[in-house]
């Protein structure tokens, strides 16, 4: 008997013009290429795609595929440009330094021209779900747009996520973690949305700081702060995943090393 051909990835390279970022945006996509029924295909965005090939995104992601250990996905490698500071970040509120001032213009290219082209280019109405994920500024910027949007994303994945961003200089005498963490305070003060479900990766190598010395640095902190939040919030242990890596730095390696995790959380087959 003859056995079906192990599923593989079909990888294009496109470049959009935005209007919202009034630039050109280069963008890979990984598309299975066995997919029959769109319906059952899933969206994962990526930001910082860029650094996909470097820890071999396509072969990980073809193998999963290939042994059956995760739903069909298409994923979307977002290559950052020149302004990343600027466009990724927190669309309602830029940092004390003013970074993030073009996070709104890139949540609306990634609503109003991203997913459009993608579901238009391969003819799929709509997605089984879509998810967005990102590294260090880029998974804040993803986990904002997915707390912003819960009628159109239903997962988030951040790597080493910059959760520190401030609205006042952690040197400034008034600075309060507890009232100056901008995405904390977008929790805090946003709204439960059934269905959403997080995926967090931090290393214990990540950084060396610890602003209030009790022995843990800052990214943890920072990271173990929001899911708290979230848990206030209304969401369930099992609604979050935290994913705390020994040897994990704030690297392309580390990031590598989680993917599968957080590709196998997202889609698994059970």
């Amino acid at each position: 008997m003859e056995t079906a051909a192990a599923p593989r990835l079909v990888m294009d390279t496109v470049t959009l013009q935005s209007k919202y970022l009034k630039r050109e945006v280069a963008i890979n996509l990984y598309l299975p290429n066995d997919i029959k029924d769109t319906a059952r295909i899933n969206l994962l965005l990526i930001n910082d795609g860029q650094d996909l090939p470097v820890m071999g995104f396509e072969p990980m992601l073809t193998q999963l595929l290939a042994d059956h250990r995760i739903e069909p996905v298409l994923a979307v490698g977002i290559t950052a440009g020149t302004h990343r500071i600027q466009e990724y970040g927190i669309a309602a509120k830029k940092d004390y330094l003013g970074r993030g001032a073009r996070a709104a213009q890139y949540t609306r290219f990634i609503l109003n021209e991203l997913i459009p082209f993608v579901k238009k280019t391969y003819n799929i109405p709509q997605f089984n779900e879509m998810a967005f994920a990102g590294f260090s500024l880029g998974g804040l910027s993803a986990l904002d747009i997915v707390w912003s949007h819960p009628g159109v994303f239903s997962k988030v994945g951040v790597f080493s996520g910059s959760l520190w961003w401030r609205s006042v200089d952690q040197l400034d005498k008034k600075y309060d973690d507890n009232k100056h963490r901008i995405m904390q305070q977008r929790i805090r003060r946003g709204k439960y949305s059934p269905g959403l479900t997080f995926f967090f990766e931090c290393g214990k190598l990540d950084e060396s700081g610890d602003r209030n010395n009790n022995g843990i640095i800052d990214s943890i902190d920072d990271t173990l702060d929001h899911i708290n939040e979230l848990l206030k919030k209304g969401y369930k242990r099992e609604d979050i995943t935290y994913l705390e890596l020994e040897d994990g730095r704030h690297d392309v390696a580390t990031w590598g090393k989680a993917m599968p995790a957080f590709l196998q959380w997202g889609w698994g087959r059970d």
